[in-house]
């Protein structure tokens, strides 16, 4: 009798856990609209660093690619997974031409870094959220430094 009760209990706060942690992340979601945004801003972003013609990416460009991904990685560590995958994004024209393209991306960064420096309560959310912006910083950085090689201002 006495283990009936401690398996019913263990069951019923087991179950309580388990029903409140898709609520949590879907709650989280739907609190940081602004993650959201830059999830989708950093995906688009990132689009614009891939050539259309597929050819080889300079290393600055590669390097921002990393970052990007790194704070599209930080940001979902914070549970805000809009669960789209990389390709996911707005449509790029692939006949711009690469200067555009690159300072496309520029703009996109800056909008995600916005987005993610909006006000954060959550003390961990706070650590993750300043790892993206830096990640985000060092993408903008490494796609100015790739404009600067290829000569276009």
């Amino acid at each position: 009798m006495k283990n009936t009760f401690r398996f019913a209990v263990a069951a019923l706060v087991l179950g309580l856990i388990v029903a409140a942690i898709p609520q949590a992340t879907t709650a989280q979601g739907k609190d940081h609209p602004a993650y959201l945004r830059a999830l989708s801003d950093l995906r688009h972003a990132r689009a614009y660093l891939q050539r259309p013609d597929s050819g080889e990416l300079k290393e600055e460009e590669k390097r921002a690619i990393r970052d990007i991904d790194s704070a599209i990685e930080e940001i979902k560590k914070a549970a805000i997974d809009d669960g789209k995958s990389l390709s996911d994004h707005p449509p790029v024209d692939a006949k711009m031409e690469w200067k555009g393209r690159l300072h496309q991306a520029v703009e996109l960064l800056d909008r995600a870094h916005r987005d993610v420096s909006e006000e954060e309560d959550n003390r961990f959310a706070q650590g993750l959220q300043q790892r993206a912006k830096e990640h985000i910083a060092r993408a903008r950085q490494h796609v100015e430094d790739a404009i600067k090689v290829v000569g276009y201002k």
